[in-house]
């Protein structure tokens, strides 16, 4: 039984969070840092994003309940918030708001603000994954052990996110700065589309509803 919740819960997390396709999204909103910076913004991203995903797997219908908001309305407020980063993405804003400045470094704080938003939220803790675990633990029969298995789930899939993101470096040099151009523009359009999916879909479930 847990094997097959181990197996389960771990298929659809990460088919829902995909970190092989969230690499090239990560590379374009860490355009600039350093290995080492990359490094922090990846670990401190899927800390965030485990503490999220926790905290539902435990409470997160009360949460919602709570406040009343549904999930088709969680999952359009995602959609409108990751539509304004593919905009950023798609015309270089990020990159001229560093040009107008006279010191492009990385500091701390840009570091912790990429690592939250859009990172951990909404890009690794979103609408869909964040739907995952509280329909995955509405479904499991509560105990320590089953919980334990849906939470080692979810450390693995996002333990290979972050090995994933290690090798987004060495990749951007590869690409070098057209590559990179185009790649962001590019995710850009891809994570636009994306975002346009979750309003339609939470606007479809609200209309249905």
């Amino acid at each position: 039984m847990n094997t097959e919740l181990a197996l389960n819960a771990f298929a659809t997390l990460f088919v829902t969070i995909d970190p092989i396709g969230m690499l090239p999204i990560f590379i374009a909103l860490t355009q600039g840092m350093n290995a080492a910076e990359r490094r922090s913004v990846a670990f401190r991203g899927a800390l965030i994003a485990l503490f999220l995903l926790t905290l539902f797997v435990f409470a997160g219908t009360f949460i919602l309940d709570t406040l009343g908001i549904t999930l088709h309305a969680f999952r359009i407020a995602g959609g409108f918030l990751l539509f304004y980063i593919a905009f950023e993405m798609i015309f270089e804003k990020r990159q001229e708001r560093q040009e107008k400045t006279t010191d492009t470094a990385i500091t701390r704080d840009d570091i912790a603000n990429v690592a939250a938003f859009p990172l951990a939220i909404p890009l690794i803790a979103g609408p869909g994954s964040i739907s995952a675990v509280i329909l995955l633990s509405g479904e499991i029969e509560p105990g320590i052990q089953s919980y334990g298995v849906l939470l080692g789930s979810i450390i693995a899939v996002l333990a290979m996110l972050v090995v994933m993101f290690m090798a987004a470096t060495p990749i951007e040099k590869f690409l070098g700065n057209t590559g990179r151009v185009v790649m962001t523009r590019l995710m850009g359009v891809l994570l636009a589309a994306l975002s346009v999916q979750f309003v339609i879909d939470g606007v479809s479930a609200v209309w249905r509803g």
